[in-house]
Formats: structure tokens, sequence, C-alpha cells
């Protein structure tokens, strides 16, 4: 598509500029390329930006990455730089907040424009639930959407937050951290799953058992393996053989099993010997 003009709807509203090339609209905007450079149209075909950038990317999330003199920045749907055109790297927004990266390294810009840290950290991830994990060196922590430090950067690895807890990691050893940065779950398990339904499975020297929300351990830690609660059971294993634990803990299948399935409508199917048959857990 060469020397284009832009026609609207409204007969009589016309795009009488020509370019050198329309993009498709996204999100309410088009790109435009004039003698190398580029700029932006809204659906009536007039200019929100001059014609000047090096190159431009779509609108996402109401704002565009644009490129001038080997730097980078952000313009807002008004066409208006909110940032200076002064990063090596920018990246699109993300709920609220885009990572921005200047002299190899990195921080946030909110949605005004400002950044809310010094970009300095070596690397950095996207808010999730209100937080971003970011890295200094080789350590790991937290800030929060003010760009405060929630936790030292101390932890070797570390994964996002939900329902209000992170799961932190220090010489080979986990526990949780809540959102003020406090460590509720001792650093002294071998591994922490998610929580699914109110319990996440722990593992410590290689056994299986659960903690709920607020870091108690329910079910003690005996099991060779075990699955996440579905329907208020949860298969388990010891010495090869599966039973179903309720949520207290209680064995409410004996484990003597060669596989059980998982409770459907209160019904389990277990094989032993090679034969298979339906328990109702409700009246075992």
């Amino acid at each position: 598509m060469t020397q284009n003009s832009f026609v609207t709807t409204d007969v009589e509203k016309i795009c009488e500029r020509k370019y050198d090339f329309i993009y498709n609209f996204v999100n309410g905007f088009a790109k435009v390329k004039l003698d190398g450079k580029y700029g932006f149209i809204d659906i009536y075909g007039y200019e929100i930006t001059e014609i000047k950038y090096d190159y431009a990317y779509d609108f996402i999330n109401g704002f565009a990455r644009v490129e001038l003199d080997d730097k980078c920045g952000f313009i807002d749907t008004t066409g208006k730089e909110i940032t200076e055109i002064k990063y090596d790297e920018v990246f699109d927004f993300e709920n609220g907040f885009a990572i921005v990266k200047l002299k190899d390294k990195y921080g946030f810009v909110n949605s005004y424009g400002n950044e809310i840290t010094k970009v300095k950290y070596n690397d950095v991830s996207n808010f999730v639930n209100g937080f971003a994990i970011v890295r200094i060196n080789n350590k790991l922590g937290f800030i929060n959407t003010t760009g405060k430090k929630i936790t030292k950067i101390k932890y070797n690895n570390v994964f996002d937050f939900e329902n209000g807890l992170a799961r932190v990691m220090l010489k080979n050893k986990c526990g949780l951290i809540d959102t003020n940065g406090n460590e509720v779950i001792p650093i002294k398990y071998d591994f922490i799953f998610n929580f699914v339904n109110g319990f996440a499975i722990i593992i410590l020297d290689y056994k299986y058992g659960f903690i709920d929300t607020n870091g108690n351990e329910v079910i003690r830690i005996k099991y060779d393996y075990a699955y996440d609660f579905e329907n208020g059971f949860a298969k388990v294993c010891i010495n090869n053989k599966w039973g179903l634990i309720d949520t207290n803990g209680n064995e409410v299948i004996p484990i003597k099993y060669d596989d059980i399935d998982k409770v459907v409508m209160g019904i389990t199917r277990v094989k032993l010997n090679g034969a298979y048959q339906f328990i109702d857990v409700n009246s075992n």
C-alpha cells in the first residue's frame, strides 16, 4: 500500500495528506509512515502526533512505544510524550506500569510517565497482584507499586504473590512471606507448592504434607507423595500404596491400594491386585 490517503466513514472529514504507508488500526489508532518517519492517526484521520519518530509500535493499554535517535519512550492516546525519549528500551504497559531499561539497568514508570524507582535493577518482572520481582546481582526481592522494597534483596528464588502470600527460597529452602515482607512461614521446607482450595503441599526430607493459608502444618509430613485437595479429599501415597485423606488429615480410604482415582460426586475408583472397585467415600 503506497501513496495512501485515509478516508473515514464521515464524508466531511478526509485526511488529504499522503502517506507512504498506513498500517492497520489497533485499539483506535493507526500507525502511518512518511519519508521514513512514523506517527499516528485516529479513526477520523487526524494526526495525533507529528510524523517524526524513527519507529513506533501499536497502542497497547493506552500507550505506544516510540523511538527517536536510538532512544525510546511512550506517548499516550493524545499524542503526548509521557516520558522523555531517553531509554535504551521500553516494554509495553501491564497492570498500570511499564518496564524501562537504561544503561543495562531496569526500572518502572507509571501511567503518568514517572519513574516509581530508580532504574537500578539487573532485572525485573511485571507487576502481579500489586508486586514486582526485582533482582540485584544474583539476589531477588519484591517492590510494591510505589517502588518501595518490601523485602531485602536476598533470596535465591521467589514466586509471584497469590492470595497475599509469596513463596521465597534461600539456601535451597522454601518459605512464605506476606505483603509486608514478613516471613510468615519459616524458610525450612524443601519446597512449597501453590495453594489449591486452601491448602499447599509441602516437602521436607522427601516427605509430603500440607499447610493451610495461615501456615499451620495441618497434615503431618509423612507421605511419599501427595496430590492437591479436590472436592475435600487428597490422594496420598506411602510405600507405593494409595489412599485418601480429608482436610483434617483423616484417612477416609486406607492407604493400601495400588491406585486410586480422584473423588467425583462422593465416589472414587480403587485398584487392588489388578481388580477395580468403586467406593463411596461418605459411607466408608
